[in-house]
Formats: C-alpha cells, structure tokens, sequence
C-alpha cells in the first residue's frame, strides 16, 4: 500500500466517543399546561415550606408570647433572645460540628465501600454471588433498633465507645447494603465493553474502574453519598448509645 494511511481511533477515542450524550431538544409543552405544572409547584413549595416558617415565626416571639395561637411571619415584639442564648449559653455549634464530621465521614466511608463492592458484584461472577447480594438485602429487613446492642457489643470488644471512629463504622455499616444494591444495579447498565476498550489500551483493572466506570456513574454516587450523610445526620439512638462525653454529642 502506498501513501498516508488513516490512523483508526483507539478503543479508548471509542469509549470517549460512546460517552457523549447528545443535548436534550427544547420543550415543546402547551403555555397553558405549563402555566397548570408551575401553579402545581409553587402550591407544593408553600404547603412545604409552611411548617419551618412557623418555626422561624416562634422562634422569634418574646418568651411570654411562646404559645400564642396567632401565626404572623414577623410577630410583634420580635427579638432574636433565643437564637443568642442556644448559640451562646449551650454546646449546640459544637454538637453541630461534631454532626458534621461524622456524618461527612459516614457517607465518604460509605461511599468508598459500596462502590468497591458493588463493582465486584456487578462485574464478576463467583461462588456466592446471588447469596451475598439476597443477604444484602435482607439485611434491610432487620429494624434498626435490632442492630444497637450487636454493634454496641463489638465496639467495646474494639474500644471504640467514645470515639468518632466507632460512631463512624456504625453507622456505616446500616447504610452500606442498600448503597450497594443502588450502585450495582447502575453498574449493570454501563456497557462493559467500555471497561474492555480501555484495558485494550492499556489501562489495569483498577484504572478502567476509576477513569471509565466512575466517571459514568457520577449520579448514583451523589445519590449514594445524600443517602449516607441523611442516614447518619438523622441517627439519633446509636449516637446516644456509642457517646457519653457532652463534648464529644452529635446534634
């Protein structure tokens, strides 16, 4: 053959390319319907947001004119006495840091887990495999509540009571199984020749799972990160149970 060649796109230019999506067209919906779906929304907004206005409401009344049946979103004698007095003469800021750390390091654990996992369940075949995933999910079926004198149990085994690591892996370990059903049943719906592409063209396993896969399954991992930190922001008995030192409570 003589003259240039064309040089053909590598697997990974292919992979690039099948990841694109194209931009959504422009709706197309009637003025009036969506006229109907906004008055909808706006409804729903303020039938949602009605019960923390009158939380803001109270907070602000006097303390002889906390019970006052009467709702005005600016109350006469409005003053802001409460709101000093529980951030300044309480633990509050520092019970809401210690909620911060905790639940931030509870949904990155928890993230870095199911994700590891539900790659393995979702890619790999092996002994075990429909056992471990139904497990995982009848796990879900145990109340929570079922679950505090067991992991009580093993953290004064491993003494972790009183420790934010302790609290951490507890509340960890609650969320994990229902994250890794989310993350492996988006797993399934990425092509794997995306991964195959890339380990043509040199990637390991490690890396076509980092540089393609996760990229891919940014959604589910934002979902799955929400869904830990909510767990763990709204936990309440296993945090009172792991923690006794007032410097050390969660809000």
């Amino acid at each position: 053959m003589s003259g240039s060649s064309v040089v053909p796109a590598t697997p990974l230019a292919k992979v690039a390319g099948a990841a694109k999506v194209s931009a959504p067209s422009g709706r197309t919906d009637k003025p009036l319907k969506r006229l109907v779906v906004h008055l909808i929304l706006i409804g729903a907004a303020i039938i949602a947001a009605f019960p923390i206005l009158r939380v803001f409401s109270v907070a602000l009344r006097p303390g002889n004119k906390l019970l006052d049946p009467t709702f005005t979103l600016i109350p006469e004698g409005a003053t802001l006495e409460s709101f000093r007095h529980v951030l300044s003469d309480t633990d509050l800021p520092l019970w809401l840091f210690n909620s911060l750390v905790v639940t931030t390091g509870t949904a990155i654990i928890g993230v870095i887990i199911a994700a590891t996992s539900a790659y393995a369940f979702s890619r790999y075949k092996f002994p075990g495999r429909s056992v471990g995933l139904t497990t995982l999910l009848a796990t879900q079926l145990i109340p929570a509540a079922m679950l505090l004198v067991p992991i009580y149990l093993l953290a004064v085994q491993l003494k972790l009571p009183n420790t934010y690591i302790g609290l951490v892996i507890g509340l960890s370990v609650t969320s994990v199984p229902f994250s890794i059903w989310i993350l492996k049943g988006y797993y399934d719906t990425v092509p794997i020749e995306l991964e195959e592409a890339a380990r043509i063209d040199g990637c390991s396993q490690l890396e076509a799972f980092y540089r393609i896969l996760l990229p891919l399954s940014t959604p589910a991992l934002a979902i799955v990160f929400l869904f830990n930190f909510l767990a763990a922001w709204n936990d309440y008995f296993l945090a009172r149970i792991l923690i006794s030192k007032n410097e050390m409570l969660t809000w």
